[in-house]
């Protein structure tokens, strides 16, 4: 669990600070123009925030499973990151909230 924490941490750093906006599923291969009309920054910090909370549900699970001995708890936190987060980031990067006017 700790391990994917670190990568979520990497990448959401990787997006926000670093701008690798490439690492934005279908970003990269909008044109020119389509690209224009998203507030990428907005939208980096969005998956930045996204994959930190991931990031700290995962280690949390992972650190209570360990105080309580209780290895399914692992599994409830990795679960409930995904559930929770990928479909967040989905509709959330998919408003409206993120186009320019």
């Amino acid at each position: 669990m700790i391990g994917p924490a670190i990568i979520l941490i990497i990448l959401g750093v990787l997006i926000k600070n670093g701008k690798m906006y490439w690492l934005i599923s279908g970003y990269n291969t909008m044109s020119k123009s389509e690209q224009e009309a998203y507030d990428i920054e907005a939208l980096a910090t969005l998956f930045r925030n996204v994959m930190f909370v991931m990031a700290f549900i995962l280690l949390s699970g992972y650190l209570l499973s360990k105080l309580i001995d209780n290895s399914q708890i692992r599994n409830y936190a990795l679960w409930i990151a995904v559930l929770f987060g990928v479909p967040y980031l989905l509709i959330q990067s998919n408003s409206k909230k993120y186009k320019k006017k």
